[in-house]
């Protein structure tokens, strides 16, 4: 038996019928509901012309009608292939000549798109349905980069399916954070509707919408970057009951001791784990609770049927039964980073006797400043933890004598006093001199890519060299 993503909501409507199935605000589907709105999209997108392999985009912000569409494309053959909602009209042009879908659709018409609501009235028996294979692509994620286009990374039905797991217990209701253009998410919502149980996608990822969520639908799990987990430590929860919450994961950047700390005394009752992967490879290693204050800053070991290794440089291979297919169109770029089955992730990596893994910076970040090499994480973490400082991030600006310098950029705290000097000194106590910042830039606001929260460096640089970011 082939292993694809619409099974997953057949078996569901199947086992479950009654059962909610996704909830977006006040709107909601149970299975069963779920599954004939996606039945009867597929018709209505055939209708359209939208055939087998066709890419299908989508531009809105998390919805009901998002569920409905992907689902459509998993039992019709088509590739869903969302965008940034938030993306300007240039913007978005530029992303649709990536994919290059045959139809692009939104709930509000927007320019470039068709509205959702005005597909064709269309019917269609399930035996007329495309034929679909395991290895056909079920969607195209495009990943944040840090300049230029980004790329298409293509996950078929089998590697989809299999990121969704084949846990059947009910859990419980997961609460997402992650937009619908994202990876993260749908691997959380296959995983719930295998066990049949509800997936909560709030509109935005900010704390009162998430406490909502959780109080209103008895939430077991969710999994919140560290950028949101703040903003959730540092809110009022007087009044809400959060109680239910069992599972409080966190990852895709680097995760502090003291703010892993702040999870445990606000919710001490659940249980943590640090998941560390990408859109290209799913899940490479997870830290688990029990290790969280004995490995700081650590991403774990690597999961099961994960293997990994470090080339001479100490970049992260990958090989897995989960990473993805290619980028759609872009031989060059898969080449780059597929090479003989494994996977190259940038990642500059450590790991210790134990097998713990640690990520030290990337391959392209890297500072290489008077003949010595900088990981930028590495000082990164150190400087977030210097008084005074909000939040931190260093790069390498060029300077004709270094080649590049580190440059420390800093969010000062209201009321603080905050020199280059102070902070050189603080950071040399955990620093060897060639890693301490040279120079100092106060900002009102690291710059940060997309959903997953990870530093811009190249913003960074722009923002030393007095270039538009």
């Amino acid at each position: 038996m082939e292993l694809l993503v619409g099974d997953v909501l057949r078996a569901a409507a199947a086992r479950h019928p009654g059962r909610p199935a996704v909830a977006v605000g006040d709107e909601s589907l149970t299975f069963r509901e779920l599954d004939g709105e996606a039945r009867a999209c597929a018709a209505r997108l055939m209708a359209a012309g939208v055939g087998h392999g066709d890419r299908v985009g989508w531009v809105a912000r998390n919805s009901i009608e998002g569920a409905v569409i992907q689902s459509a494309c998993a039992y019709m053959g088509a590739v869903y292939s969302p965008f940034n909602p938030a993306s300007t009209g240039a913007e978005l042009a530029a992303l649709v000549e990536v994919t290059r879908p045959a139809i692009v659709l939104s709930l509000d018409g927007r320019e470039g798109t068709r509205r959702f609501d005005s597909l064709p009235a269309a019917t269609v028996r399930d035996d007329a349905l495309p034929t679909v294979s395991e290895h056909d692509a079920m969607v195209i994620f495009l990943t944040s980069g840090t300049t230029g286009l980004p790329k298409g990374a293509m996950l078929s039905h089998r590697v989809e399916r299999l990121r969704g797991g084949f846990e059947i217990t009910t859990r419980g209701t997961h609460v997402s954070m992650f937009p619908q253009f994202h990876m993260a998410g749908w691997v959380s919502t296959l995983d719930s509707w295998n066990r049949g149980d509800l997936v909560v996608w709030v509109d935005r990822p900010e704390p009162e919408l998430l406490f909502a969520a959780i109080e209103r639908h008895r939430a077991f799990s969710t999994y919140l970057i560290p950028a949101v987990w703040r903003r959730v430590l540092d809110a009022d929860r007087t009044g809400w009951d959060l109680s239910s919450l069992t599972i409080a994961d966190t990852g895709t950047s680097a995760t502090s001791p003291e703010l892993l700390g702040g999870i445990k005394d606000a919710f001490p009752t659940t249980v943590t784990s640090v998941v560390y992967g990408s859109t290209e490879a799913h899940k490479v290693c997870v830290l688990q609770d029990p290790d969280l204050f004995t490995r700081p800053y650590a991403v774990g070991r690597p999961c099961p049927g994960v293997f990994i290794r470090r080339d001479e440089a100490g970049e992260l291979w990958v090989r897995s039964p989960l990473v993805f297919s290619g980028y759609f169109e872009n031989p060059t770029a898969t080449d780059e980073a597929l090479v003989d089955g494994w996977y190259r992730t940038g990642d500059v990596v450590e790991q210790d006797a134990d097998g713990v893994v640690s990520v030290v910076g990337r391959t392209k970040e890297l500072i290489r400043t008077g003949g010595e090499t900088v990981a930028p994480a590495e000082v990164d973490e150190v400087l977030r933890r210097c008084a005074g400082l909000l939040d931190a991030a260093v790069a390498g600006v060029p300077d004709p004598d270094w080649g590049e310098v580190v440059t420390a950029f800093v969010v000062v705290a209201p009321g603080a006093s905050v020199t280059l000097e102070s902070l050189q000194a603080e950071a040399s106590q955990h620093l060897t001199r060639h890693k301490v910042p040279r120079r100092m830039v106060v900002v009102d606001a690291i710059p940060r890519t997309g959903a997953t929260g990870q530093v811009s460096r190249a913003a960074l640089i722009g923002i030393a060299e007095g270039r538009p970011t």
